[in-house]
This record gives structure tokens, C-alpha cells and sequence, in this order.
């Protein structure tokens, strides 16, 4: 019962915070060299590392922020991410969810909520700072979390789009242009 408690407590903290009205983030401008990022990650619940530089080789890469696993605006566009797996890949792109997580919850959430279909990988401070996504309470203080934020990084290493938005919903439409566009 405590466990059961403290779980819900911990929901509502999340859900709190992240309905708190937050100023845009800064967010790395169309053109800009990607950050490189190595993170620990998982895949269908199963550990391994993300190379930014070594996915780039293979395709361009959507690099998807967002702020907590499980709640229900991440769940919901984890879910459509999965479902646009197949476009994606056809698109020749490669598709990574980035919140600051850790492993074992990253583990649950690749095969519950993104159906074994992509990767997500740790968004440490540093990967935070550099892509610009740290979620900020009015105040300018840190939620400790990331901003919803899908980027398009082209396979010379360069943002290709970026779309910064709490709302889950655009996320994957505007991202699937963006690559297909890369196409042309």
C-alpha cells in the first residue's frame, strides 16, 4: 500500500510539473551542427548505446526530447511514433526518444510504450544543455526534465528542423515531412 501510494504521489508530482506554463526553450536553430551524443539506452527492453555520429551514418535521425516516461502526453506520442516506425524507415530515417530517465525505466518504456519499434536513450545534463531542451518553470528554475523537442538531424550532421512544442500531437507529422523532405 505504501509503495501504491508513494507511486501515485510521484504521478501527480509529474503531472504537476509538467503542466506548468513554461517558457520556450532557446532550442538549436535550423542549420546547426547536432551535438554529438553517446548514451546508454534501450531497445525493445534491452540495453544498449546510442551513437549519434555512428546513426548518422546509416540515415538522418529524428532526435525526440520529451519529458517523462509514462506520463500521458509521452505515452501518447510514443505511441505514435510507433505506429510511424515503418515511415520512418522507409524514409531512411532513424528514430531516438531522449528524456532524462534512467535505464531501468527507459528499459519498461521501450517495450511498453514504444512497442519494441525504437530506441530511447538517456538525456543526461549535458545533452540537456547542449540541445537546449531543459524544461524551466516560470521562474527560470529547472524541472529536471526536458522540453518536448523533436529535432531532424541530416546525415552531415546538421539540424534540419526542429519543433518545439508541449503538445505531442504535431510532433510526428512534422518530423515525417521533414525527413521526407531530405528525400527530395
Amino acid at each position: 500500500m505504501r509503495h501504491m501510494k508513494r507511486f501515485i504521489m510521484a504521478g501527480l508530482a509529474s503531472l504537476a510539473v509538467l503542466s506548468l506554463p513554461a517558457a520556450a526553450p532557446a532550442v538549436l536553430p535550423q542549420g546547426a551542427k547536432a551535438p554529438q551524443i553517446v548514451s546508454r539506452g534501450a531497445l525493445a527492453g534491452k540495453p544498449f548505446t546510442f551513437n549519434l555520429a555512428q546513426a548518422l551514418k546509416k540515415g538522418p535521425v529524428v532526435l525526440y526530447f520529451y519529458p517523462k516516461a509514462f506520463t500521458q502526453g509521452c505515452t501518447f506520442e510514443a505511441h505514435a511514433f510507433a505506429e510511424a516506425t515503418a515511415q520512418f524507415q522507409a524514409a531512411g530515417a532513424t528514430v531516438v526518444g531522449m528524456s532524462a530517465d534512467d535505464l531501468p525505466s527507459l528499459q519498461r518504456f521501450s517495450k511498453e510504450a514504444c512497442r519494441d519499434k525504437f530506441a530511447v536513450a538517456i538525456a543526461n545534463p549535458r545533452t540537456i544543455a547542449a540541445y537546449d531542451v531543459a524544461l524551466r518553470k516560470p521562474d527560470g528554475s529547472n524541472t529536471g526534465v526536458t522540453s518536448r523537442t523533436s529535432y531532424v538531424i541530416g546525415q552531415d550532421g546538421r539540424v534540419k528542423f526542429v519543433h518545439s512544442n508541449m503538445d505531442y500531437r504535431d510532433h510526428v507529422r512534422l518530423t515525417l515531412e521533414a525527413v521526407r523532405k531530405l528525400r527530395r
